[in-house]
Formats: C-alpha cells, structure tokens, sequence
C-alpha cells in the first residue's frame, strides 16, 4: 500500500470513527432519509438552509466505514456553501468515485480526495454516493426515500 493511500485509508477509518456533524438537527429546513439496500446503509440528512446556502447540516445513521466516513466528510464539505456549488462538487466527486477522474480541481474537492480509491471497488460507490444523492434530494425537495437502486423506470428512488 502506497503511503497515500495509506493516509487516505485511515482518513476515511477516523471519519468512521468519530463522525463529524454526527446529530440530529431541531429545526432542520428539510429532513431526507436515504438508503444503500446492497450494502445496508441507512442515514437521515438534516439541512438548514440561508436562501440558497447551507447554513448547517448534520446526519444519523448507520452504514459501513465508507457510507458514514462519506457522509461525514461531506458534511463538513458543503457547509456554507450555495446549492449550485455543491451540485459541481457533487458532480465531481461522483466523477472521482466512478472514474478516478474528476471535471473539478483537486483542490475544490479538498479532503473528499481520500475515496479516489474508490473506483477500484464499484460496489463500493453506491456507498461513498448515498449521502451526496440524499443530499441532492433534500435540496430540491423531494419527500420520498432515497435508494440507490433504480426504480422500474431507471431512476434513482
């Protein structure tokens, strides 16, 4: 194992360990719930938003090291930032899981760069993407629960 990814791995495993924004939210704009049925994952997102910008954001849960260390992360990511911004980081990251390639800097994913190894593993990127799609839903309001198998009409649940 490369000392990167050595350091990346145990990134994710601290993240696992001592979840950041690891609470429920009072008052929270939008609740979404989200679901992994491959893996188990099961989180609830809570955001309160200041117009177009997340002004908190925290999560509960359960999941494997990479689901919670990704919704962790992502927490800590996209506070303060605008929805149009966390669309692009989304996109990004998501480029970066599937791909190891990614439309956007290094530097504008920050520490999410730790699941660039993610790639390797595809089930795995169901895990790594249930926060970031749960996110997404609660931004635009939608109300049911987010899975990440498709629906009989090819759309994420």
């Amino acid at each position: 194992m490369s000392e990167l990814s050595g350091l990346y791995q145990e990134v994710i495993l601290d993240h696992n360990r001592q979840p950041r924004n690891f609470q429920k939210m009072e008052g929270a704009d939008r609740i979404q719930e989200g679901y992994n049925p491959l893996c188990g994952d099961r989180l609830t997102l809570f955001v309160k938003l200041e117009g177009d910008r997340i002004q908190n954001i925290s999560f509960v849960g359960s999941g494997c090291a990479i689901s919670k260390a990704s919704s962790s992360l992502m927490t800590t990511v996209v506070k303060g930032k605008e929805i149009q911004e966390i669309e692009k980081l989304f996109s990004g990251f998501h480029d970066l899981v599937t791909t190891k390639t990614t439309s956007i800097s290094q530097e504008k994913l920050g520490k999410l760069v730790v699941f660039s190894g993610v790639s390797e593993f595809p089930a795995r990127v169901k895990c790594a993407t249930l926060a970031w799609h749960t996110l997404l839903a609660a931004l635009h309001g939608e109300k049911k629960i987010v899975s990440t198998e498709e629906d009989g009409d090819g759309t994420q649940g």
